[in-house]
């Protein structure tokens, strides 16, 4: 390239510069390192719209490399915890018939009533429920008529496809249910619900004093050998 060929380039980095292009354009346009860009062009003043145009065109580039990044970071953050879910279950493996009997007897010490007039068990996990069902016919020798159920359940959900869902899954007739507790929504409240559990919480009743003193010395066994 000649004296005056480069001077014309330069002439015309500067004129796009002027124009309010921006130097990575002006290097891809010109075929130009950004060294010479930035040392033509330095001296040339922009408007303050022409700056306002730039800023924005790279925050709104950077922003999209926060994004992509933070993306990247979720995906690997997702496999993470499904590799680690997956270790704990195959950490666990299948559970014999004591270890049954004792994962039951935590449950209930944690989510059961202790009071002396029979037994309850509450939570939101079908799996949960269905396990303590099963632990309840198992070794306290319960028949499936004995069990009674109950809803707790946020204002505006389905309570009949609520009360379908849990019968459906525990085995409890829906003759078998008490009346269903309904929490008011509150209206002056400024806390958002994150989770409102579709099927609300449930709560099966035994109502047998010797099964729920027989449970209290199982816990006790169980927290002092």
């Amino acid at each position: 390239m000649g004296y005056y060929g480069r001077l014309e380039l330069k002439l015309l980095a500067q004129k796009m510069r002027s124009q309010g292009k921006s130097y990575l354009t002006i290097m891809r346009k010109l075929r130009l390192p950004k060294s010479t860009v930035s040392d033509w062009c330095h001296d040339v003043k922009l408007t303050s719209p022409q700056l306002a145009r730039l800023y924005a065109n790279k925050k709104s580039g950077a922003l999209k490399g926060s994004i992509i990044a933070a993306k990247q970071k979720q995906e690997i953050r997702l496999h993470e915890t499904k590799q680690l879910f997956l270790l704990g279950k195959k950490e666990v493996g299948s559970l014999s018939k004591r270890d049954r009997f004792i994962a039951g007897i935590a449950f209930y010490a944690s989510e059961g009533t202790k009071s002396d007039k029979g037994c309850a068990f509450a939570n939101s996990n079908p799996a949960i429920i269905k396990f303590m069902i099963d632990w309840f016919k198992e070794f306290s020798k319960v028949s499936q008529n004995k069990f009674r159920g109950a809803i707790w359940l946020h204002e505006g959900l389905n309570e009949t496809k609520a009360k379908r869902y849990w019968s459906k899954l525990t085995g409890i007739r829906l003759s078998h249910f008490y009346k269903s507790y309904i929490a008011k929504d509150k209206k002056e409240s400024k806390k958002i619900r994150k989770n409102l559990h579709e099927y609300g919480v449930f709560t099966f009743y035994v109502s047998d004093v010797t099964i729920i003193r027989r449970i209290m010395g199982w816990i006790d066994g169980t927290v002092r050998p």
